[in-house]
């Protein structure tokens, strides 16, 4: 069996934790223009003020800043500051050939541990229940950037 084929376990489930944070950021990003069209406001670029069929009625604020829509937009910051990391580090911990219950716990933690993330963010809970959230999912990345520095270590 092949360790990057879907025939691996362990890459399947990574495979289905990576899809999931795509989508979740996916998500976020519709969910951002859907609040700007909602709020009528939170547009960013000088040309977004120009009649259109969408935007019937400009209107001189709509570039301000809208909390509405800067809530999501700083959630997206979020996951494009983490994501990234998941999707290395998961991958090169694939390649250490761990459980495959090691790999769900810590695969499947970290999809938890950011939806919550998310969910937090976007519900306005305080910065405690993000930052612990953000937290577990960091931790869980630094546990596999640890197991793979030991399996490089040990192969090198």
């Amino acid at each position: 069996m092949e360790m990057l084929s879907l025939n691996n376990p362990v890459f399947a489930t990574y495979a289905v934790s990576v899809s999931l944070m795509i989508l979740l950021g996916i998500a976020t990003a519709w969910i951002t223009v859907i609040q700007m069209l909602r709020v009528k406001g939170g547009f960013r670029a000088p040309e977004d003020m120009k009649k259109t069929p969408i935007n019937p009625a400009p209107k001189a604020d709509q570039t301000a800043p809208n909390e509405q829509v800067e809530r999501y937009r700083r959630i997206m910051q979020n996951h494009l500051e983490n994501l990234p990391f998941f999707g290395i580090i998961g991958l090169l911990f694939v390649m250490t050939g761990p459980s495959l219950a090691l790999a769900q716990w810590l695969f499947y933690g970290y999809v938890i541990s950011r939806v919550l993330h998310f969910l937090a963010y976007a519900s306005a809970q305080v910065h405690d229940i993000r930052a612990t959230f953000w937290t577990i999912g960091s931790v869980i990345l630094i546990a596999m950037c640890v197991m793979v520095l030991q399996a490089g270590w040990a192969a090198a």
